[in-house]
């Protein structure tokens, strides 16, 4: 990790992650008082403070109307309007639905042994990637 991307990953931590996340977000200008009352901080001075951070950053920039994202640092997520989908969603809908497959369609007369490590493979992929969702939700 080079020394800019420490700097951001030290700066978007906490209230300022926070404050990042509704900007970006919102997809439109915010202005102190959008922040403020978006993230029930009791002073617009909080909301300033936590801006001047994130524009000192080159995370965003000043508008006429407020503030918008200038660099995107959520990796390996989809925006799908004001909602942020980790990439990881895809592999674990299709492990569900691998396995939807094997109980329903693909279900032997007879349940072999191949047939348990099938459905036991499966789920541990889904298992696996149903916590890396968890995770990078838990990021944005």
């Amino acid at each position: 990790m080079g020394t800019a991307e420490k700097v951001e990953a030290d700066i978007l931590k906490g209230t300022t992650l926070k404050v990042y996340r509704l900007i970006f977000k919102e997809g439109r200008p915010v202005g102190v008082h959008d922040v403020q009352r978006g993230l029930g901080f009791s002073s617009p001075s909080l909301a300033s403070y936590h801006i001047s951070k994130l524009l000192n950053a080159g995370l965003i920039r000043q508008q006429d109307e407020g503030y918008v994202v200038d660099r995107v640092m959520f990796e390996n997520t989809i925006r799908v309007r004001r909602t942020l989908i980790p990439l990881q969603t895809t592999y674990t809908i299709f492990f569900l639905m691998a396995f939807l497959v094997l109980l329903t369609y693909l279900r032997p007369p007879k349940i072999t042994s191949t047939y348990v490590f099938s459905l036991a493979a499966i789920f541990v992929g889904f298992a696996t990637s149903l916590y890396e969702v968890k995770r990078a939700l838990s990021k944005i």
